[in-house]
């Protein structure tokens, strides 16, 4: 078995419980690769988990002043580690490394018993390009059940622009015709920049009847 990441040889760990079960507990990533990615730890914002800081943020204040409650959580930073991982993953198209997160992703997301995930989609465009949405992706994988009703209209791609223009974006996420909504929902999206989509869709999904929304993401 070979790293996901940078391709060299992992062994495989052999424990008493996996011999009983003829069974072998593969590593799909290696202890360098591994710790690369930086966690956010203690010091962050207490609303959305951004690090470095121990009081509310700018982007956190921006969404207070619109009414907006921020309750966010992330599990790494946004480090020039995760930078790559995203940019073979999502723009290269490197559908294994979904996989890189799974165990730690079905470890947190497991503690939100009593919400339902629900995914934030890919427009269609998106979609048929890319072939795959990045954050059905993380989440298929963890083997947890998920939510798919929301609708994404082609827009032009975040990544493209600044930080003002993403906060005042028009809104590009509808309903799916029909669907019921959830009492208490966990939004769940690869990357929190500015907020701008996982607190407008909270926005959405309030006024259209949910009573419980937290977000959370991979990364921030």
């Amino acid at each position: 078995m070979k790293c996901l990441l940078c391709g060299k040889s992992l062994q495989t760990e052999i424990t008493f419980t996996n011999l009983l079960c003829f069974k072998k507990e593969e590593e799909l990533v290696c202890e360098s690769c591994i710790s690369s990615f930086e966690s956010i730890g203690g010091n962050h914002c207490p609303s959305c988990f951004k690090k470095g800081l121990s009081t509310i943020c700018q982007d956190c204040q921006f969404w207070c002043k619109k009414g907006v409650k921020v309750d966010h959580v992330a599990l790494y930073s946004y480090n020039q580690a995760m930078k790559e991982y995203f940019s073979r993953y999502k723009f290269d198209g490197d559908y294994l490394l979904r996989k890189v997160f799974s165990e730690i992703l079905q470890k947190e997301l497991k503690k939100y018993k009593d919400y339902q995930i629900v995914i934030v989609p890919l427009s269609d465009e998106r979609l048929k390009s890319r072939g795959f949405n990045q954050v059905e992706g993380l989440i298929k994988d963890t083997g947890l059940a998920y939510l798919d009703i929301l609708v994404k209209k082609e827009v032009e791609a975040s990544s493209s622009k600044n930080r003002s223009d993403r906060l005042l974006a028009e809104f590009p996420f509808l309903l799916k015709d029909g669907v019921k909504i959830p009492e208490n929902i966990l939004l769940f999206d690869d990357i929190y920049t500015t907020g701008t989509t996982l607190n407008r869709l909270k926005s959405m999904l309030l006024e259209a009847g949910c009573q419980n929304i937290k977000t959370f993401s991979l990364a921030r």
